[in-house]
């Protein structure tokens, strides 16, 4: 049974026959205390309630109520409903335990979405995940046996199912991609399209029409219609990389297409409505930037229903031998080599190496020493070469500084940039680390000195 509490009576109403059409019970109430009459007659399986009552409307007597609840039923999942500009309110019930927050005036299909999901994640908590599940998980190339690896596929298992929307964190190079292709791979999406955006790579000025499309003549250079990236994702899964180098002003208009699914192209004044399945990745602590003020807190509840965060290689060590041979193996077929076979003694120091840059960092020393070898057998030495040679090629050259006699401030940083680029092949994530900058810093500086990157 769903509750409805609001005291506006066409609210409920309206609520009571949606939820009745789409198959649910519903009782509907109008104030607190009639809602605690009925939580503690029986348990709801979820509760939707405005914030705002006849008596307060500043949030004080929602935010109360929300308390008595999760004190008396704290298992049942609560759905706040607020409108847009107090959104400060729904924040402050997240805070408070709520489980999710729409805003008025909502969406039905993105609210009975919200409600079919938290039911289905309070199915999960309480039944446990199938001892099965990751079994017959599609690890969609995700490799080893650890705990560490095996804790979190269980709950990649688990909520796959679902559509909760999904924060994968975890260090650079842990493989948080291949954990969003897996949940969508294991989702009711899979089959659909599988879009993945790198967020620090899209410059403030094209954002809205990276993610969202544009029509013809929208802008100068809008010669032609544009699908966004959300439209490209409808009925599968978009997958938001780098959402902590995401500018402030951008997160509004991210978090306005999360809320309701609705979106607006460049050029058009016509909402498109998309059904996607969100996961977003981060290696940030965005908590942190919650508190600085760099990062929206009611974007973060919105992108994490659930938090997976990622082990570091040096964390699960012995996948490190599967891992190794996987990535020898697939080095060997794609340039027509013999397979390749590892010595003990190359395995254990290969399993004790510190791998700041974690699996990204393994995959590279392995794929080079295989090349550089050329040998059936590999052997410790042969991998202290790779990582020696690895280390050196990291170093730029000693004469690649350019003269910046009588050049501006502007000359030198795009200069200073240049030489970054060509010493890091075009790594922005390096190039950006080099200079002592976030990715998204050096979006914006490519984008002022038109610096063209060629893939």
């Amino acid at each position: 049974m769903i509750l409805v509490i609001d005291d506006d009576s066409g609210v409920r109403s309206s609520l009571q026959f949606m939820l009745k059409r789409a198959g649910y019970a519903v009782q509907v109430v109008p104030g607190p205390r009639e809602a605690m009459e009925m939580v503690r007659a029986e348990a709801p399986d979820l509760i939707l309630m405005d914030m705002n009552f006849t008596l307060s409307t500043s949030g004080e007597e929602g935010l109360t109520l929300l308390k008595q609840v999760k004190l008396f039923r704290p298992d049942v999942p609560v759905i706040l409903m607020t409108a847009w500009g107090s959104i400060e309110l729904a924040v402050m019930g997240m805070r408070a335990g709520a489980f999710d927050f729409v805003t008025k005036p909502w969406n039905n299909a993105a609210l009975l979405q919200r409600i079919e999901t938290a039911l289905e994640l309070r199915h999960v908590v309480r039944n446990g995940g199938d001892a099965s599940a990751v079994g017959k998980l599609e690890r969609s190339g995700i490799i080893g046996q650890s705990k560490a690896l095996t804790e979190v596929l269980d709950v990649v298992a688990r909520i796959a199912p679902t559509n909760a929307s999904v924060l994968v964190t975890g260090e650079s190079g842990t493989g948080k991609e291949l954990i969003a292709e897996a949940i969508h791979a294991n989702s009711q999406h899979a089959g659909k399209p599988f879009v993945k955006v790198n967020l620090g790579g899209i410059s403030q000025s094209l954002f809205e029409s990276e993610m969202f499309g544009h029509r013809k003549g929208a802008f100068t250079d809008a010669v032609a219609d544009r699908q966004g990236r959300f439209e490209l994702a409808d009925g599968g899964t978009i997958f938001l990389d780098e959402i902590g180098e995401l500018d402030l002003s951008c997160q509004v208009k991210l978090l306005r297409v999360l809320q309701d699914q609705t979106f607006e192209p460049l050029g058009d004044s016509h909402p498109r409505k998309v059904n996607v399945r969100v996961v977003s990745a981060t290696n940030a602590d965005l908590r942190a930037m919650v508190s600085a003020r760099t990062f929206r807190e009611d974007l973060f509840y919105r992108i994490n229903l659930i938090t997976i965060k990622l082990p570091a290689l040096r964390e699960r060590r012995e996948d490190i031998p599967l891992l190794a041979r996987y990535f020898a193996d697939r080095q060997a077929e794609q340039n027509a080599l013999p397979r390749v076979e590892f010595s003990p003694e190359a395995l254990d120091f290969l399993s004790r190496l510190p791998y700041p840059g974690n699996i990204r960092e393994l995959k590279n020393l392995v794929e080079r020493t295989v090349l550089m070898c050329g040998k059936k057998r590999l052997e410790a030495s042969d991998f202290e070469l790779g990582n020696l040679a690895q280390d050196t090629s990291a170093r730029p050259a000693s004469n690649a500084s350019p003269s910046f006699a009588g050049m501006t401030l502007d000359e030198i940083e795009r200069q200073t940039i240049l030489q970054a680029l060509s010493s890091h092949r075009n790594n922005l994530t390096q190039v950006a680390s080099a200079l002592g900058i976030s990715r998204a810093a050096l979006y914006r500086r490519l984008e002022k000195y038109d610096i063209k990157i060629n893939d």
